[in-house]
């Protein structure tokens, strides 16, 4: 059911539109405020799915509390009424955040026509908001060590720039995290983060991914395709295993960050692209410049900075955290009992090599979750870490 205010300061008009509300469907909500105070202190006390707010009331007016609600983060659609409207004051009130604006008297079928297709956007707007904590908390940083407030520190400054960035580390040190919480701190996190694994391309499509191809430009290129430089375009790139990419995709990936422009393969139309490029290796490529396997000018251009990130045997006072969080994780993911592990297992667990880092751990985790004890004992750690 869904729960709509009408913040209006004459009465007949309330009236009015509750009852056409009503006709609409009887089973919604209808609460009324008379002025632009009372309608600011409910709305902001209660979760609404639609407001309906008059522009021109006494104590604030319409856009006032308008401005008000959006920055304390209210996500509920607005409809701006006002017989006093006018293209300017339209503007205004979508520019800070309104979903319609309707002059008075409204027409009914516009009116019922905006009413339902913003309770649709609430559902969506929600759902969006929903979906974005749920990949914020996925690619959250777990740990306290001095190196990894490091690359914490690091992100911070890093990302409200549009500086390139060059991520290194061994494999499952979590590079890919850092990649996400850079986008996600930076002015492009409304536009997507498109991701690459330049190691799990075949060198010979390698540059359709990137740069998309034309129609008849190979046997398989049966439409027009973009690539994803053009599908990040206004975001973010992130060229994972930069290290294996191949010398001719490298020359070309050099062009598009030099002019930002590529070209779809098979084309000699240039299309200008905007997009922030983060990049990561395993790999020195120091080592595969000397070796002649990376360009250095390429080099040069991805790493304005660099970030570290630790691999997991330098950071072993993390793992009780990491520990608890991944057990949490797999318990929620699987319907499994959380299960806690007794002081000596944790301390075999800081004992062990972890030659694979945090991604290894985590599979232990789960292993132990699944075959082990509750809680989980040293026995099981050196009867299942080695599996």
């Amino acid at each position: 059911m869904a729960k709509i205010l009408i913040i209006e300061d004459e009465e007949p008009i309330r009236r009015v539109l509750k009852r056409i509300l009503l006709e609409e469907n009887e089973h919604f909500s209808i609460e009324q405020a008379e002025d632009g105070e009372k309608g600011l202190t409910s709305l902001l006390a209660d979760d609404y799915d639609l407001i309906l707010c008059d522009i021109k009331m006494p104590n604030k007016d319409g856009l006032e509390v308008l401005r008000a609600a959006k920055n304390k983060g209210v996500l509920t659609p607005f409809i701006m009424l006002t017989g006093h409207g006018n293209i300017q004051t339209a503007v205004e009130a979508m520019k800070i955040g309104a979903y319609d604006f309707i002059p008075k008297p409204p027409d009914l079928n516009r009116l019922l026509i905006s009413v339902r297709n913003a309770l649709e956007s609430k559902n969506l707007v929600v759902e969006n908001v929903t979906l974005k904590k749920r990949i914020a908390k996925a690619y959250q940083m777990i740990g306290t060590s001095k190196g990894l407030e490091g690359v914490k520190e690091m992100i911070d400054k890093v990302a409200p720039t549009q500086a390139r960035v060059l991520i290194t580390g061994p494999n499952g040190t979590g590079k890919e995290l850092v990649a996400h919480q850079i986008h996600q701190k930076s002015e492009r996190n409304k536009q997507p983060l498109i991701e690459v694994n330049c190691a799990a391309i075949p060198s010979e499509l390698i540059e359709s991914e990137l740069f998309g191809h034309v129609k008849g430009s190979f046997t398989s290129a049966v439409k027009d395709r973009k690539g994803k430089f053009e599908t990040a375009h206004n975001g973010t790139l992130f060229l994972d295993e930069i290290g294996d990419l191949s010398l001719s995709a490298q020359a070309k990936v050099l062009r598009a960050l030099q002019e930002n422009k590529i070209q779809r393969v098979g084309s000699d139309k240039d299309v200008t692209v905007d997009v922030r490029i983060l990049a990561a290796t395993n790999k020195n490529l120091q080592n595969e410049i000397a070796e002649g396997r990376f360009r250095e000018d390429l080099y040069h251009r991805l790493a304005v900075i660099v970030i570290k990130v630790p691999a997991l045997k330098d950071r072993l006072e993390d793992i009780p955290l990491l520990c608890e969080h991944f057990i949490d994780q797999i318990a929620k993911k699987d319907g499994l009992t959380v299960k806690s592990i007794k002081p000596a297992a944790l301390k075999k667990l800081q004992d062990y090599p972890w030659t694979g880092n945090i991604r290894e751990l985590r599979n232990v985790i789960e292993r132990l979750m699944i075959l082990g004890d509750n809680p989980i004992t040293k026995q099981n750690i050196e009867q299942f870490a080695s599996k």
